[in-house]
């Protein structure tokens, strides 16, 4: 089980447990962490016995569920429940995953929900990413350029194997399932960016309609900023979308190498 930030001198102890429908044939247990900044209870873990049959076979939709039919008060994030905008993004069964696209038929046993872990929690499963977006921001992520703009009827070109470049950088949704698998970045967040946001800097590094490589990499210039991955490889193991961040933060030290000369 993996650590994660809670209150001052608290423990998770375990909460209610609610039954199964009368009936329900096929069910399935979801122990879920609860914690509200709202009273001076400890986290705790509730236990939902749910009925497979009233719900969808992702592990949102037992969480939907919950929230409409069971416990209205549990709280947490979603949106687009197709995989894209990264706000389910939990801790389920032990790995950073999205809860809309995880089956509930590939978790044998109980299910154990949890928040992103090492990020303050705001309340139950929502983590406050304050910081991650701060960071992100830090990176300016957006084309900066230098010569004239194409006139208003033009953009500016890209060749096939030029935007080929950018596959495996573009589809990162910022959920920081990656980020917050990395102990790296736990240990070091108030300074390491972490593998979500640089993946998201060598998207603009590797863009080649982008003319601000030596600003960028002067950015990142920093003994903590980029060079504390240790290549543990969590971030690519558990990326709900198949990417490989260590692999994008590998390029940019090679970049920094050559620039260096």
């Amino acid at each position: 089980m993996v650590e994660f930030v809670l209150p001052k001198n608290s423990k998770v102890t375990e909460g209610k447990t609610y039954a199964a429908p009368a009936g329900a044939k096929r069910t399935k247990t979801f122990k879920v962490y609860r914690w509200s900044p709202d009273d001076e209870a400890n986290p705790h873990v509730d236990t939902y016995n749910i009925d497979l049959d009233a719900c969808g076979p992702m592990v949102l939709d037992a969480i939907i569920h919950i929230k409409n039919n069971i416990d209205s008060t549990l709280t947490f994030r979603r949106s687009c429940r197709e995989g894209i905008c990264g706000s389910c993004a939990m801790n389920i069964d032990g790995t950073n995953t999205l809860a809309c696209t995880k089956p509930i038929e590939e978790i044998s046993g109980d299910v154990r929900i949890y928040p992103l872990p090492h990020m303050e929690v705001v309340k139950d499963l929502v983590p406050n990413l304050n910081h991650a977006y701060a960071q992100y921001a830090s990176i300016e992520p957006w084309i900066k350029t230098k010569s004239p703009s194409p006139p208003a009827d033009r953009e500016r070109l890209q060749s096939p194997e030029e935007r080929a470049k950018l596959d495996g950088l573009y589809e990162c949704i910022l959920c920081f399932c990656c980020s917050t698998s990395c102990p790296s970045y736990w240990w070091n967040s108030d300074r390491y960016l972490g593998p979500a946001i640089l993946l998201q800097a060598y998207r603009w590094l590797a863009d080649s309609r982008d003319e601000a490589t030596g600003e960028r990499l002067d950015n990142l210039e920093d003994p903590f900023r980029l060079y504390r991955c240790h290549t543990i490889m969590n971030c690519a193991n558990t990326c709900p979308k198949g990417l490989n961040p260590s692999e994008a933060i590998a390029e940019t030290k090679i970049m920094m190498t050559k620039r260096q000369g």
